[in-house]
């Protein structure tokens, strides 16, 4: 190795070949290339919509890891995810955990908004400035995918269900892969579940858009590890 090619090693560069040019492996002509720069964009991307506290998150449920799969292979037959449970479960770290888990697969487009419920309801209502409510709605509604956290903690209203319907529908309508989770139950006789917060329209939407379904059970992690 001469001394040019030690010093390209050092700074961990692509070696020049005898004829000046890179070698064969390395650039834009090799499939690897293309599916590196797909995994920076797409984990750029994801970091940027995820707070610190879950950049480390990982899916280990095996239904999870299953539906982001689904969603990495073909994002307009994934559906929706549903994570359900008592608050601090886990919840909302499995979510982060499938959608890095597509992110780290190299897609051909990874577009993602991550937003609590209760913040998403407070951004949305209406202000002096006109439009701008709509053009939220439609962002979210139209986002390839959706991460909505805490789905059924605000308070309902008229207002609520008609904002909830219209981005649930548009979602449904498009195909568009969708991760929910939600402290209530997707359906419980004896108590308060998804249906009584979203209604009758969405609920039925919901049932045939959810392809896997994941009940989170378990104490509060947080408590217990603050107990520690």
């Amino acid at each position: 190795m001469g001394a040019i090619e030690r010093i390209l090693a050092a700074k961990g560069l692509p070696r020049v070949s005898s004829s000046g040019s890179l070698p064969d492996e390395v650039g834009p002509g090799n499939p690897g290339w293309h599916h590196d720069a797909r995994v920076e964009y797409a984990l750029a991307r994801w970091e940027t919509a995820t707070p610190p506290r879950f950049r480390t998150a990982e899916a280990t449920f095996p239904e999870v890891r299953s539906w982001a799969d689904r969603a990495l292979a073909d994002p307009s037959s994934a559906g929706a995810l549903l994570l359900t449970g008592l608050t601090g479960t886990g919840k909302t770290h499995q979510a982060y955990g499938a959608l890095r888990r597509i992110a780290t697969g190299g897609p051909d487009r990874f577009e993602l908004l991550a937003v609590n419920s209760a913040d998403m309801y407070g951004h949305l209502r209406p202000t002096h400035v006109v439009g701008s409510s709509e053009r939220g709605l439609r962002r979210l509604s139209t986002v390839q995918y959706l991460f909505l956290d805490d789905f059924g903690t605000s308070k309902t209203s008229e207002w609520t269900e008609e904002i909830t319907y219209r981005l649930i529908n548009y979602r449904y309508n498009h195909c568009l892969p969708t991760i929910i989770t939600s402290n209530l139950p997707a359906r419980d006789a004896d108590g308060p579940d998804l249906t009584d917060f979203v209604g009758d329209r969405v609920a039925s939407r919901l049932a045939e858009m959810v392809t896997t379904l994941v009940p989170m059970i378990g104490d509060d992690r947080r408590r217990d590890r603050g107990a520690a």
